[in-house]
């Protein structure tokens, strides 16, 4: 796999703060990529959080589902002495953003998460204390096991990767991209039998996720709202715009997601 790069029944939620309505709203122009970036209107995607070490180091995004939990990738190894930040757009030293510094409690890895296929790319975080929901933090709809989204659907991705695959550090500010869904056969003409059907395939297009993205979120617009339909799993080790990347596919996932935050 030397030629892959790791990308990198829910819980009452207050309904002043509703699952994937922003208050802040998005504007996304066309295909703008996070490689040679777009920056996120700040706080229009607040459920990204980014997953930091207990320096400050941010290593992967994550996305907040409701005040107590946040879903990543498996491969970003989170442990429950790294730091979940909610509430950030600029990660620069000096920033006077509100953010809040939040500590896992629990942290579960899918069962049959595989680091040689890449299959079942998904880890939940519990967290210590639950996230103050506000303007600049609140959780995405996470997407149904029966939800359907169509080939060349445009959606969104979100975080604090690379914006060019040798840069010498990631950005500091939340860049954003508009990627199309490819069907799973679409997608294996580039990455031929490495896709699975618990893998889900955007970009390819003039944009594309980099390291540093990982376990972030891949969101659709359905109904007025935005919905969860890819973790940041994997791609091109040059972050090439004219591959699609690879996400977790969230719909084959959410049957094991609401068995954890039933059972804890």
């Amino acid at each position: 796999m030397a030629f892959l790069w790791i990308i990198s029944c829910l819980a009452f939620v207050s309904a002043a703060y509703g699952c994937g309505t922003p208050a802040i709203p998005p504007q996304v122009s066309g295909y703008a990529r996070i490689v040679n970036g777009e920056e996120a209107v700040p706080h229009s995607w607040p459920w990204q959080v980014s997953l930091q070490q207990s320096n400050g180091f941010h290593f992967c995004g994550g996305s907040l589902i409701n005040e107590n939990w946040v879903v990543t990738a498996a491969h970003c190894n989170v442990r429950t002495y790294h730091r979940v930040v909610a509430g950030e757009h600029d990660k620069g030293y000096g920033s006077n953003e509100d953010v809040q510094v939040l500590k896992p409690a629990k942290v579960f890895t899918h069962p049959r998460w595989n680091p040689r296929t890449i299959n079942n790319d998904i880890t939940l975080i519990k967290l210590a204390s639950p996230a103050r929901l506000g303007t600049n933090v609140s959780p995405v709809c996470i997407a149904e096991s029966t939800d359907v989204f169509a080939d060349g659907m445009t959606c969104v991705t979100s975080g604090w990767g690379l914006t060019r695959y040798n840069a010498p550090s990631t950005p500091n500010k939340l860049q954003q991209a508009a990627l199309p869904l490819l069907s799973n056969e679409q997608c294996k003409r580039h990455w031929g039998s490495n896709i699975s059907d618990v893998m889900i395939c955007a970009g390819g297009a003039g944009a594309t996720s980099c390291m540093g993205d990982s376990g972030g979120p891949l969101v659709c617009e359905k109904n007025n709202t935005w919905t969860l339909v890819g973790i940041v799993s994997w791609g091109s080790s040059r972050c090439s715009t004219s591959t699609p990347a690879v996400y977790a596919r969230v719909t084959e996932l959410r049957g094991w997601v609401d068995q954890i935050l039933a059972a804890n």
